[in-house]
């Protein structure tokens, strides 16, 4: 069962690195989207497998034995919800996209940037943006090192 499991899992990963390595916008979304369902099965495995008992602890003993783990169970549930959700809002933000530069193709909405003569989004002038480092000098370094020791 195991072995079957892994498989799958597998395999859905490497289906949703293809689709997400995509040139197509939905193939992108929807290969995040199977990444996270393996993700999901990942967590679904992490408890037992094997076991069909619920888990609840017999009346008089203190030990759940040969009991599935309803950690994981509810990780899995949880995680399904909020990547529906993810998968919802991705599938309208990339309409969005596709209908506002007219193509789905991911090179081409590389190559609608703004321009560099742009108001709202300045270009990069290179040093002119980079933060200011303080100089270190020498002294001040060696002072610290003989603090240390």
């Amino acid at each position: 069962m195991i072995w079957l499991l892994a498989l799958t899992i597998w395999i859905t990963v490497t289906a949703g690195i293809y689709l997400a390595l995509s040139r197509d916008v939905f193939r992108c979304v929807f290969g995040l989207g199977i990444l996270g369902s393996a993700a999901i099965l990942v967590l679904f495995a992490s408890g037992r497998l094997g076991s069909v008992q619920p888990a609840v602890i017999p009346l008089g003993e203190t030990v759940l034995r040969d009991a599935a783990n309803p950690l994981s169970q509810a990780l899995a549930l949880t995680a399904i919800v909020i990547g529906f959700a993810l998968i919802c809002f991705s599938v309208v933000v990339a309409l969005r996209l596709i209908q506002r530069a007219d193509t789905d193709d991911t090179l081409a909405l590389r190559m609608s940037e703004p321009i560099p003569t742009d108001p709202i989004k300045p270009p990069y002038n290179g040093a002119e943006h980079e933060p200011a480092q303080p100089a270190a000098t020498p002294a001040a370094s060696a002072t610290k090192l003989e603090g240390v020791a």
